[in-house]
């Protein structure tokens, strides 16, 4: 590892289609309005914590200061 890498944090690494997912749903989204695909990468980008879930269970929110690397 490198040093500008240990001082830029840790970077959370996503595939080319949560990248996609990400960059087309920016900001809040509501669950209701993903088709079973999206849900599926939904879910994996909140296994990974890019995206949190709201305690009303409706709406996906970005994480905020996270870093991506593919």
């Amino acid at each position: 590892m490198k040093i500008h890498q240990l001082l830029s944090g840790i970077g959370i690494t996503v595939t080319n289609e949560e990248q996609q997912f990400i960059e087309h749903h920016d900001g809040n989204v509501k669950l209701n309005s993903l088709d079973d695909h999206d849900q599926r990468v939904a879910q994996n980008l909140v296994r990974k914590g890019v995206y949190s879930i709201s305690t009303d269970n409706v709406t996906l929110t970005k994480s905020i200061n996270e870093k991506y690397s593919r």
